[in-house]
């Protein structure tokens, strides 16, 4: 049986991986629409506080933005076993996931040590400027060792996550990414077929609720649900009203500020923010329900460029944060005292966008199939 590839769904991980990008754009030079503090404020009339506080926010929450992508890989991992029950075919995609995420890592942060080398990280002027020194200051500060730099490429972000993310900020989720996989595949090969699997999905989230890796999983567990051949679930995904009512609340919940203070009076005032991760989780796994059921979401993030997105977004992710940094900083410093602080923002975001698009295509075409060469190396084509 062919698998239809959803690629609606690569649509929308291009957007969260944008999502992510800005993200860390804004936290670097508009910190105040993160942190609320007029002492970050860059518009006119505070508006960054404003911005923060509205559904806008959604294009810069960071916390929704992984979530996404995490439900997402979650889900697509079994996926083709779902529907065509191939352990073996499962046991090859559990082989080639190392292959697979770790080549764009190791020449990622191989031109990051490099970059350190040469003094491009400019990073902690920038946070002074931007009034950011609590989040953008400290990255890279640190003198660089190429030995260091291979233990967090090629096996350290893996295993050991943040505690092992000294040289791209971004690259703790690859821990995730890879051991959640096996979480998953694992589940798919022992567990999706055992009536009582409902049970054991239920225990295993609890086990998993104080983890970044319950994402992961429960984009599994609904991959699960959109292939079990139930009635009542085929009449829930057809139901049009309630589909549109799931991706509403959806949106809801992944647009809760991520700040931990400063949203009393918005619309998301009566939620304690003690639960911020899971509002997340929770809005996310909405929306892509309602995505997965509802022909005009599927539609709109079908759209070409949303497609294209979703096609660089793994290597899109390891290059953007470099290149704020490091050319992204450079530009702002040199130009911000004659442009002003806002057009030297704009400018500044437009040439960052084109050089990480730039590097993540020629990442894509070049770096990322090393880890197909790789399979054929060992003999798993």
């Amino acid at each position: 049986m062919q698998t239809k590839k959803l690629v609606y769904l690569d649509g929308l991980k291009g957007l969260g991986c944008v999502f992510v990008y800005l993200t860390h754009f804004v936290f670097a030079f508009y910190y105040g629409m993160y942190h609320f503090e007029e002492e970050s404020c860059h518009l006119p009339g505070n508006l960054d506080i404003a911005i923060g506080k509205s559904p806008l926010n959604l294009l810069f929450n960071g916390n929704t933005a992984v979530r996404l992508f995490l439900v997402l890989s979650g889900y697509l991992l079994c996926r083709s076993f779902f529907l065509q029950r191939d352990r073996k075919r499962l046991g090859k995609s559990a082989l080639r996931r190392y292959l697979r995420l770790m080549p764009p890592v190791l020449v990622v942060n191989t031109v990051v040590w490099l970059c350190m080398c040469l003094g491009l990280y400019q990073n902690g002027a920038v946070a002074i400027a931007a009034g950011s020194e609590k989040w953008f200051a400290g990255f890279n500060a640190f003198a660089p060792s190429f030995a260091g730099m291979l233990k967090e490429s090629l096996y350290g972000c893996f295993l050991f996550g943040e505690k092992a993310n000294d040289y791209n900020g971004v690259v703790w989720t690859l821990q995730i990414l890879f051991l959640g996989a096996y979480l998953d595949y694992g589940m798919a090969a022992f567990v999706s077929h055992l009536r009582a699997r409902w049970l054991i999905y239920a225990g295993a989230a609890v086990l998993l609720l104080r983890t970044d890796f319950l994402s992961i999983f429960l984009g599994y567990v609904l991959c699960d649900f959109m292939h079990t051949d139930w009635e009542l679930r085929k009449r829930l995904c057809a139901n049009q009203a309630l589909n549109w009512g799931l991706a509403v609340l959806g949106l809801y919940f992944m647009c809760y500020p991520s700040a931990g203070f400063g949203y009393e009076g918005t619309i998301w005032g009566i939620l304690p923010f003690v639960f911020v991760n899971y509002y997340h989780i929770f809005g996310v796994l909405c929306f892509v329900t309602a995505v997965l059921n509802l022909e005009l979401l599927q539609r709109f993030f079908s759209w070409k460029g949303f497609l294209y997105l979703g096609r660089i977004s793994y290597s899109l992710y390891l290059v953007h944060f470099p290149v704020i940094a490091t050319f992204g900083s450079w530009f702002f410093l040199t130009f911000y005292g004659k442009l002003g602080y806002n057009l030297t923002c704009l400018l500044d975001l437009l040439l960052i966008s084109g050089i990480t698009v730039g590097l993540s295509e020629l990442s894509v075409r070049f770096v990322e199939p090393l880890g197909k060469k790789g399979e054929m190396v060992f003999g798993r084509v």
